[in-house]
């Protein structure tokens, strides 16, 4: 089922898709920020890209943390894609609150009409939660119930990049791989 390419309305919509990191393994055996993806999340990861890719959703840009189990999670989600984003890996994006991660879209992403944004949690699950004013109810409920790893969540903007804010997006898909 494909979906219009992007949210635009007077050319100035945006659409958003936030990517929860695939499953790690557990913290305390290594330092975090090092943390490799799980046999669990090395299976799931690319079960994303395939719905993504299914799904007809595409980015301009991708945006990514640089830490090990965010970049293992894109660069297994890549070749499911027919034509990835160019992608950057963003410090500031390490474990950020909502909003760093509204400053960093706001900066990196400019005219661009999507972007794609692949982060940690708590921080991508309150941002897709606050952003999402609308939606279908089924959606916005299994949404305010978590935000799983390696799930992803699509939300359309009316407005530029600069105008993130609380209720003014809509949550368009929300993906999330089977327990």
């Amino acid at each position: 089922m494909p979906v219009e390419p992007s949210a635009r309305v007077d050319g100035r919509g945006r659409r958003l898709v936030l990517v929860r990191h695939a499953k790690a393994v557990p913290k305390g055996r290594i330092e975090d920020f090092e943390r490799p993806l799980s046999e669990r999340g090395r299976e799931n990861a690319p079960r994303a890209g395939r719905w993504l890719a299914g799904s007809g959703y595409t980015a301009d840009l991708a945006l990514c943390s640089p830490s090990r189990r965010t970049r293992q999670t894109w660069e297994l989600m890549v070749p499911a894609l027919g034509d990835p984003p160019p992608t950057v890996y963003d410090e500031q994006l390490y474990d950020a609150p909502p909003h760093r991660l509204v400053d960093v879209l706001s900066t990196r992403a400019g005219a661009l009409g999507s972007a794609l944004l692949v982060g940690h949690n708590s921080g991508i699950h309150e941002l897709a939660t606050s952003l999402c004013g609308s939606g279908p109810p089924e959606l916005l409920q299994r949404l305010r119930e978590g935000f799983p790893t390696s799930g992803v969540v699509v939300v359309d903007l009316a407005d530029g990049w600069d105008a993130l804010a609380p209720g003014r997006g809509t949550l368009s898909a929300f993906w999330a791989p089977p327990r």
